[in-house]
Order: structure tokens, then sequence, then C-alpha cells
């Protein structure tokens, strides 16, 4: 390989340099007794950018490998831009989630903007039109003095790309603790529609062929953005500024439009999205999976600022970007596509026989690397890890409020408040393929010009996998698949989005190995494959970690989308159905951190009991013996009650006293999993109890709707106190100045 000489102008290299670009000391040597020789600037910044967390996955990839990844609906899993998964009639449903935290911290709008953009790219890069979005949003405390500004920005910097992009965002949940103070976590999901014959991969392949540059041009937004997304926050975050993307929704639409118009050309041989680490990144994953090298001229990238030195061009993130491995003898084609869009089209480069990364300036070679090192053999470690020590047994106060009145707390809080504050920003029904919008347990969008129906939705409880790392990362499979369930979707597949702390402490990398067998355990019990995802760990500032946020997001399938079942009661003098069983179980539930106590442990998971109730559910919406149905996760029977009066515009209900030997706090609040509450006209209850009987699925007529109040026994709160208390706390909380 050739000596690469540094120019006057650029730093020289040493390991100060190095640590400064991310790099331990010991990686550092690693490059030295890899190149034989001290790397050129360009190249350190390849190797900063490349052998970082968040794009080498250097402390994830061992835990990753135990997911189940594969299932007979499954076409493409991990490894790609985005999981694929058959639907039926030739078509496959292509999505991911990822995460924009450290950016979005940083600038709010723009950190949240660029991250709706990247993802849906990661969706069309395939060859699928986006169809859907979705987020999960993490805020510190209420009362923070950042944290209002933070929301601000963020949804409105999601609704921004993502309306203007034109794509309905129809699911997502959004929380509040403390523990997110110093580090909000953005994570952004799509999905969209493609036919299983016509997917786009990024495999290069053939030697001589063009690399071509396609989209926006390169400027020095977000230069450096991926290594700042794998390092701890300290004092110095303001500095972190010039490291965030800026993005053009339009600038995007154009792009995709372009690319689907590209790919009927027969011209594309490999493509992909320029996203973490830009043209660096998307160079070497071409090129590492075809087993080919790449030579790029960077002299012809399309720049729109002036004198970019190689190192910038190599690490910027700049926007609405593509790389494509190029048909030759359909250049002509595949140019006047893009100039008629009016974007970029320049070809860059060449696929090489070589394991090599030649990057060249004007003739100067500025980066001469073994390209298998880059990528495939990056880096991997097994971090040293300890488990969560057990939680402490839950010791409840002597005196709790009455039902209603914990209710009425709940219901109010930040955590408990409606979030249509929120989604009221976002379009939720352009496209016009919009069955169900936010607010209930998952989204659905119709498949257009079918019966068929497509369910998003994202889950998890960090205060459970907090307590007990393995039950809380079952905890987010299982109800997420509750969610698909409870639309009447089968559940397909998952993709997953993995936040947490500094993996070099023990303690953190404990959380992450049980959240990741809990993950497993579920989706190996369920049928419900990981197909994708995304790991985002160092969320810390000055050495607080965020809570253990594995975040899901699920994707279910619906033969007949008019079967759909919805939230909201329908009618007065209809039962009332609980499904599935309990104990009332207290530990880390939302009405005691309503009260200011996180304490005890997660509630235990029964895969079968979720895997048979779960076709129950799905049976009856089949059968169309359901009027309204809610899985009970936070809050428990008495929230899950309220929100579906509540949605339904007036019609109150009453729920039974707690059974013998069960306190009524436990009762309404308690947080055991594997349960629905479902309505039914009397005949149809009669018949569900029958069913249910005969299935082994334990079911119970628990109360009536009708009224003016939710009733809990025998305390109640009329709908007109809980509509104020739950429509109210958003909306008065952002308009504070």
């Amino acid at each position: 390989m050739s000596q690469t000489a540094p120019l006057p102008a650029e730093p020289q290299v040493n390991q100060a340099l190095a640590a400064d670009h991310g790099l331990k000391p010991d990686e550092y040597q690693r490059i030295l007794d890899l190149l034989g020789r001290t790397p050129s600037y360009t190249e350190l910044g390849i190797f900063s950018a490349m052998w970082n967390e968040h794009c080498s996955y250097k402390s994830s990839k061992k835990w990753l490998r135990t997911l189940p990844t594969s299932g007979p609906q499954v076409i493409q899993g991990p490894g790609e831009n985005a999981g694929v998964v058959d639907i039926g009639d030739g078509q496959a449903v292509v999505f991911k989630m990822e995460s924009h935290n450290h950016p979005s911290y940083i600038e709010p709008y723009q950190g949240a903007a660029t991250g709706v953009g990247g993802i849906l790219r990661d969706v069309f890069t395939m060859g699928a039109r986006p169809i859907a979005a979705m987020n999960a949003l993490s805020f510190g405390d209420p009362e923070h003095p950042k944290t209002r500004h933070l929301v601000k920005g963020v949804v409105h910097g999601i609704g921004g790309y993502g309306n203007a992009f034109g794509v309905p965002t129809v699911a997502g949940e959004t929380r509040f603790h403390a523990a997110y103070n110093g580090n909000c976590l953005v994570n952004a999901f799509a999905a969209g529609l493609a036919d299983v014959d016509k997917i786009f991969y990024a495999k290069a392949s053939g030697v001589g062929r063009p690399v071509v540059y396609l989209g926006a041009k390169t400027g020095r937004d977000g230069v450096g953005g991926a290594t700042m997304a794998s390092a701890e926050f300290d004092d110095s975050i303001e500095e972190k500024r010039p490291t965030v993307q800026v993005g053009d929704p339009f600038t995007e639409k154009k792009l995709m439009e372009a690319c689907m118009e590209l790919m009927t050309t027969g011209a594309v041989i490999a493509i992909q999205d320029m996203g973490a680490a830009g043209l660096t990144c998307s160079a070497v994953e071409m090129g590492d999976k075809g087993d080919l090298g790449v030579r790029l001229d960077l002299e012809r990238v399309p720049c729109r600022e002036e004198n970019m030195s190689a190192y910038e061009m190599m690490l910027s993130e700049s926007q609405e970007r593509m790389l494509m491995v190029l048909d030759p003898e359909r250049e002509a084609a595949a140019r006047a596509v893009f100039e008629k869009w009016d974007l970029d089209f320049a070809i860059v480069g060449e696929t090489i026989a070589e394991d090599r990364f030649l990057v060249q300036l004007d003739g100067v070679t500025k980066a001469d690397l073994p390209l298998k090192a880059l990528s495939g053999t990056a880096p991997e470690y097994d971090r040293p890890w300890e488990p969560t020590a057990p939680a402490a047994p839950l010791e409840l106060p002597q005196a709790l409020p009455a039902p209603a009145e914990m209710l009425l707390t709940l219901i109010g809080s930040a955590n408990g408040a409606s979030r249509a504050w929120i989604w009221e920003q976002y379009d939720t029904m352009v496209l016009a393929d919009t069955v169900q919008r936010p607010g209930g347990d998952a989204g659905v969008v119709r498949v257009h010009g079918s019966r068929k129906g497509l369910a998003f939705t994202s889950d998890v409880t960090p205060r459970y996998c907090k307590a007990n790392p393995h039950e809380g990362g079952k905890q987010a499979v299982a109800e997420t698949y509750r969610n698909l369930c409870a639309v009447g979707a089968t559940p397909l597949a998952i993709t997953d989005n993995l936040n947490f702390g500094n993996p070099e402490k023990p303690a953190i990398m404990g959380q992450f190995v049980g959240c990741i067998e809990g993950i497993g355990e579920a989706c190996r019990a369920l049928d419900y494959p990981v197909v994708s995802g995304n790991v985002s760990l160092y969320n810390e500032t000055d050495g607080q970690a965020i809570l253990p946020t594995p975040t899901i997001g699920g994707v279910g399938l619906l033969a007949d989308y008019t079967k759909a079942l919805s939230l909201p009661f329908k009618a007065a003098g209809e039962a009332i159905l609980l499904i599935g069983s309990g104990e009332g179980h207290l530990g880390q539930s939302a009405a005691l951190a309503a009260l200011g106590i996180e304490a005890g442990d997660a509630p235990h998971v029964d895969l079968e009991a979720e895997k048979t109730r779960g076709a129950f559910i799905r049976d009856l919406a089949d059968k169309g013996w359901l009027t309204a149905c809610h899985d009970l996760a936070d809050g428990g029977l008495a929230m899950a009650a309220a929100e579906m009066a509540l949605a339904s515009g007036g019609i109150g209900c009453v729920l039974d006293d707690a059974p013998a030997g069960l306190a009524p706090f436990a009762w309404f609040f308690g947080e055991d999993q594997g349960r629905y509450l479902v309505t039914a006209d009397a005949a149809h209850a009669a018949a569900v109890l029958e069913l249910a009987d005969a299935a082994g699925v334990p079911a119970q007529k628990i109360g009536e709707t009708g009224g003016e109040m939710v009733t809990l026994g025998g305390s109640g709160a009329l709908l007109t106190e809980l509509k104020a208390a739950h429509e109210g706390w958003f909306a008065g909380w952002v308009g504070q100045v």
C-alpha cells in the first residue's frame, strides 16, 4: 500500500489525536500494526467512523447473534438497510427502527428531523415505498429546565420532516423520567411496501463497475456525527453542535421518487443509504458485503462548500444522499432519471478486485486501507458484565389513595396524560390509507388496493428493565405482541432499538445482556423474530446513565382491515370482560411511580399464556364478537377502562369490586401481564366466556359500560373530571413559559 504523507494543514496523527476521535489506545495500536505505519489524517477519520460503537456494534455483536432472526415469513433479517417480511400476494413489508438520541439532545429540531429522514431512506433504499412512521421518545423530568425545550424541538422536527415528506405517523410512545435529564431518546421507525421480487440490497458485485453518488450535495454538516454518537456527554456538549446534520424533506421526497424510478431501469446493482459516517460507511459496507474493494475519486463528489478536504468529505453526514453500484450499460438511463429530478448524479469511483479502500483527491492518495478491516473484521469485544441484583421485596405505604382518587392522579400525570398534543403535530392521514390513528394500542394502515392491513406499535417499560432486565426484555416484546393482537393483527416480526448507558461499566453491560436474553426468549416463544434494529450505547451525561430502554417495534398483519378491533367503548349496556388473570402485581407499577415510589420487582411474563391469549383475541376479532379491546399495561385495569371510556366520547363504565383476598388498589392498578379488557353485547359475552372455558383461557365478566362515570368498585370519577385531567396536562405544561 502506498505511503500517504499528511498535507501541511492536516494535524499530525498520534495517540492523542486518535483518542480525540474516540479510539482507545489498544485500538490505535491495532491500526498501527494493521498498516505497518502511521495512518494519514483521513485514514484516522475513516477508522474512527467505522470502528466506533454506532457503526461497528463492537460491544453488542456477541449478544445480538443470540437473537432469533429467521422464520418462514422472513425474507431479509438483520444486516441490510432494513428487515423484509412476506405479507402474501407477492408483497413484503420493509421496516426498521433507529436512534438519533445524541443529535436530538444537542439540536432537537434537526436531530429529530434527520432521524426521520435517515430511517425513511433505509426503507426506500430497498425499493419499498414508505407507508407509515412512528417514534418512541424518552425525555427527562418535566420540571428540568431543558425538558420543555427538547420536547417542543423534537416533536416539531419529527412533524416538520415527516409531514413535508408525506408519510403518516400512525403510532408511538412518549415517557418522562429524571434518568433522561441529560440524554433524551429519539427512536424513529419507518415501514414501506415492496414486491418480493423487487427488493434491492447493498451487496456490490462485479469488478470495474461504476460507484455512483446520488442526491444532494455534500457539506460540512454532520462531520464526525457517528463518532459523537458513540461517546458520553459532558460539559462540552455545546461544542458538538456542528456534528448534527441538517435535513431537507423536499429533497428527500425527490430522492425517493428518483430512486424508485431508477430501480425500474435495471441499472442498480447495489444501493446504500449514506447515513452514519456518510460516504465512508456506505462505500465500505457495499464493498464488504460483495467481497470487493472500492476506489473513490473525491474531486468528483458534488460539494456545496468550497475547499472541502478529503477528511471532511469522507466523514460528512449531509442528508438526502445515496451511493450506488451501477450497471455501466445503463448509465445514460440512470443519469437521465436524476437529472429529471434535479438531483446530483456523479460517478465517483469504481469497484476493484483487491481488498482495498483507496481514496484519492486530485490524484493524491488520501487513504489506502484494507477494506475488510474497516467493516467485517472491525474490533469486537466481550465486555465484562455483572447480573443485576434481584430487587428487594416491595413495601407498600400504610395508606394508599382510594381507586378513583388514584386514577385521577395517574391519568393527569406526566406519564399518564394524553399524548394528543404530540401526535396532532403530525400528519396521520396522508396517503389516505390510515385505518387507526395514534392513541390506541397500534396504528393500522390499509395495504393500498386490498383488504389487508398492517399494524404498527412500539413499547418498552424501562422501570421493569432496570429492576429485572430479563423480565423487562421479555415484557417489552410481549407488550408489542399484545398491542398487535388487541387490534386483531397477527404479529409478524420486530425491530429493536436498544438504548443503554456505557457498556464499559459491568453493571450497564449486565443490563444489556439481561434484556437481550429476555428479548430472545420472548421472540422464540412467540414466533416473532427480530429482522432489523439498532444499538445506541453511551447514553450518559457526566456518568449518569439513562434507564435501560430496549424499545421494541412490532409489525402485524390483518387479513381484513375492516375487522380491526379498536379501543373505544361503542355503546352503553355492554359487558366488560377481563381476559387473563392476575394477582395484583404492583412492583415498578405506573400507579406507584406516580406517587414517587419505584420499587419492587418487574412482573413475570408467562410467554405461553401470552401466545395462547393472543391467539384467542385474534380469533374473537375474526368472529366479530367483540366491540372493543385494549391490552392492560401501565396503570392496569383502572387505566385501561378509563382510556376506553374517554376514547368513546362519553360512555362511562362500572367495574366490580376487587375479588376476595385482593386489595382494591392492587386489583385496579396491578400490572400483571397477558391481559386484555374487551367488551361485547350480552349474547356474544356469554359465547366468549364459553369459548374461553373450552380453550383454557381465564376470562370473567367484571363490569358493564354506561353512565357518566368510571366507577371502580366503591369509588368513582366523573368522565368530565377524567377528561380535564387527561387532556389538560400536556397542553398546559407545553404552553408554560
